[in-house]
């Protein structure tokens, strides 16, 4: 991710079991070349929260409220999943943008990482 721009590659690739190819058709494969760019790889990252036996669901919900502005539902969903799941991916954003959030989460004494 050093580069400006991010290259995928497409292949377009000929359907040959519909085709007989003949010798002298060209079957050779294209490869075309897109740039995308590194504004849209920013949001690359996310904040997940890890479940644990100390922290109630109300205080967990509470925090999702306050720090990642999650409605009330969202962090309620987030929180059954962190749950039942062992965690759950509760934010996604650039690495600077999420580095608050975790540390907030952390200094409640909730686990998280961005990942």
């Amino acid at each position: 991710m050093s580069n400006k721009y991010e290259f995928f590659f497409i292949f377009v690739i000929r359907k040959l079991n519909s085709l007989q190819m003949q010798p002298w058709e060209d079957n050779s494969v294209e490869i075309l070349e897109t740039e995308v760019p590194n504004e849209k790889l920013v949001d690359a990252h996310e904040l997940v929260v890890f479940n644990d036996d100390v922290n109630t669901f109300e205080f967990v919900i509470q925090t999702l409220i306050d720090v990642c502005k999650h409605t009330p539902e969202q962090a309620e969903q987030c929180t059954l999943i962190i749950h039942y799941k062992g965690k759950c991916s509760v934010k996604k954003g650039s690495f600077d943008e999420l580095r608050p959030m975790r540390d907030a989460i952390t200094d409640r004494g909730i686990g998280a990482a961005i990942v």
